[in-house]
């Protein structure tokens, strides 16, 4: 799949991110249950609009959320503008379940987008298509004017948000499925051909993602790491606790390790994408111990192994059950997440190797060549230097690949084809 030139143009500093933050804040965690509450627990349109007479968070610091990214080594974020409860975060004009017209009396997106260009990240507009609010979402074609009106709305809210904050680098829909009509055409119901010729005319440089009926800049795997085509712009978004709590949820022990993490950031840097990390920040604009821990740790392990991720892409080497490499021009990056010992066999490689160092503490790795191809990189600690996950940095004499095997039977005998 081949990106056109303007594509690959808007897509350059995404590829040379690969780690950003997601933020997930709303109205929604005043229930501490998760961002799908008023949904699940079905709870009347009326009852929950008067959470927003509570919603008065204290402790919101926008500066605190992008200063967290950085340390983290994120080079981006996407923060919720709207979500499907409807409860806008900034001041829109057609719609009075905002966080202006309530008791918040602020603007929240306005500063995230200050906080955030200050701190030298890029900025995303996270906003779902579909309101719970409206009955034309549950029922389109009995409720037509009501699904034309939350139509409009989108659409509207769309030239709100590209309009009033300045230069955004993402828009990250969400939402745009309908449980009641699975085979009906969503790019054609939604109208996003039209609403996304406008935002690219009004923003050019934007990057869209695919969550609105057509394929746009970017696909989304949630809550796994699955690569795309080789030239599709990807971006893996997870959470660190469980899967169906991105807004935040006060009982969450399932949290995923920082190991985890950041073997997850490892292998989409591999498969040419980025990994987008959620965080859930508490009622009063707080992020919890738990996630501030692991994104700072995270940081740390950048710090030194930063150079196999960013602008890093595919590398045509097999892992094999090491972990997985990346590459950057003439540089491959052996990420192991299993540690060998003192060797680590690599086989099936036909750029030679010129040199190699662990990137985790800069000593000196030495190479052997050997039949299959195998590349033996030796003198290796017995031991992880890395508790998470170590790296090694090979240089070759050229793009790194692999060598084909036509027959699949010749290592048998010692040669690889």
């Amino acid at each position: 799949m081949r990106c056109n030139p303007k594509q690959v143009e808007r897509l350059k500093w995404f590829h040379e991110a690969r780690f950003g933050m997601f933020i997930h804040w709303g109205l929604y965690t005043l229930l501490q249950r998760g961002e799908w509450a008023m949904y699940v627990e079905r709870i009347p349109t009326e009852e929950y609009a008067r959470l927003a007479d509570q919603f008065k968070p204290r402790r919101f610091d926008p500066d605190a959320w992008a200063g967290l990214a950085v340390e983290a080594g994120m080079k981006y974020v996407v923060m919720t503008t709207r979500h499907h409860d409807g409860y806008c975060l900034y001041d829109s004009q057609v719609s009075d379940f905002t966080s202006v017209k309530t008791a918040a009396r602020k603007d929240f997106i306005g500063e995230y987008v200050k906080a955030a260009r200050k701190a030298g990240l890029k900025v995303g507009f996270y906003y779902s298509l579909l309101d719970w609010r409206f009955p034309g979402y549950w029922e389109p074609k009995k409720c037509k004017d009501s699904a034309e009106e939350m139509v409009c709305q989108y659409h509207a809210q769309v030239k709100e948000l590209l309009t009033q904050y300045g230069h955004i680098d993402v828009l990250w829909y969400d939402g745009h499925w309908m449980h009641s009509a699975p085979d009906m055409n969503l790019a054609e119901f939604w109208r996003s051909k039209e609403i996304n010729s406008w935002a690219r005319k009004t923003q050019p440089h934007i990057i869209i993602n695919n969550r609105c009926g057509l394929d746009e800049d970017l696909d989304t795997p949630e809550q796994h790491v699955v690569a795309s085509a080789a030239g599709r712009g990807w971006e893996s978004c997870m959470t660190v606790g469980d899967q169906c709590g991105w807004g935040y949820i006060h009982h969450n022990p399932n949290m995923k390790t920082v190991t985890q993490l950041l073997q997850h950031l490892s292998t989409a840097a591999s498969g040419d994408g980025n990994f987008l990390l959620n965080i859930g920040p508490k009622p009063d604009g707080s992020v919890r111990v738990e996630e501030q821990r692991r994104m700072l740790a995270m940081g740390q392990w950048m710090k030194t192994h930063g150079a196999s991720i960013y602008g890093c892409g595919r590398a045509r080497l097999s892992g094999g059950m090491l972990g997985v490499w990346t590459a950057k021009g003439s540089k491959g990056y052996l990420h192991i997440f299993r540690w060998p010992g003192e060797e680590a066999v690599i086989p099936c490689v036909k750029t030679r190797a010129v040199s190699a160092r662990l990137l985790t503490t800069g000593s000196k790795v030495r190479i052997r060549h050997e039949s299959n191809g195998r590349l033996i990189l030796c003198g290796l600690p017995k031991d992880p230097p890395n508790p998470h996950t170590s790296v090694i940095e090979v240089e070759f004499d050229g793009v790194p690949e692999s060598i084909p095997e036509k027959d699949r039977a010749a290592w048998l005998q010692g040669k690889a084809q």
